[in-house]
This record gives C-alpha cells, structure tokens and sequence, in this order.
C-alpha cells in the first residue's frame, strides 16, 4: 500500500533562509541515480541517518562503477561511444559560437545602418 502523503511541517527560521538543504541536495541526487530505492552494498540509503541528521557516509555512487567491464572490447566500444558524444557536443558548440558571431555582426551592421541614417 502507498504511504498517506506527508503533512508540512511548521518552517523553522533555518528552512525559511536556506530552503533546500545539502542534505537534500544528496538525496534528491540519491533518488535520480537509484529511483527504485534498491539497496547497493557499501552505501547507505537516504533513510539510514535519523531525522534531522545527515546519512552516515553517504556518498554519491556513479552508476557505471557499479557495473565494471572487464571485456576490453566493450570498454572500447564505450569508449569509441563517448567519443561519438564528445564530437557531437564540440560541433553543436562550433555552430552555437557561429550563431552569436553572426548576430553580433548583424547587430553591429543594423547600428552602422541607423547611425548612417539618422546622420544625414
């Protein structure tokens, strides 16, 4: 059965300054990383420190260390993956500083034009 929804608490003077705690913060990465809430051995869960206290030892896993290869040839077909990713984002980046360099120069041609104009 599911949970009944939580009520809000009374905010205290801290939540009213900093909202979003770090604590929170490390869950909410905890909970995007592990959205089933399935236990992995060595870290503690976000309901393994009592309210109020942080988690003991709570680290952020990396996902792909939970699962190494050890197949050298699947190693460089990630690899050869990321290179893929790393080429695509360096081209998407060449066309984006492309892109503000011509609106630059066509900005700087429209206020050549109107100060031409409103000279005469």
């Amino acid at each position: 059965m599911a949970d009944p929804p939580k009520t809000p608490e009374k905010p205290t003077q801290d939540a009213a300054t900093n909202p979003f705690s770090p604590q929170d913060a490390l869950e909410f990465m905890q909970r995007m990383w592990n959205p089933l809430g399935i236990p992995i051995p060595g870290f503690a869960g976000p309901a393994a420190g009592t309210p109020g206290q942080p988690a003991p030892g709570m680290p952020f896993p990396n996902p792909a260390a939970l699962f190494p290869a050890l197949d050298p040839a699947e190693i460089d077909r990630k690899i050869a993956e990321l290179r893929i990713v790393e080429n695509w984002l360096t081209m998407t980046l060449s066309m984006m500083q492309m892109s503000i360099k011509t609106m630059e120069l066509q900005k700087a041609s429209l206020e050549a034009m109107r100060g031409s104009g409103g000279s005469r």
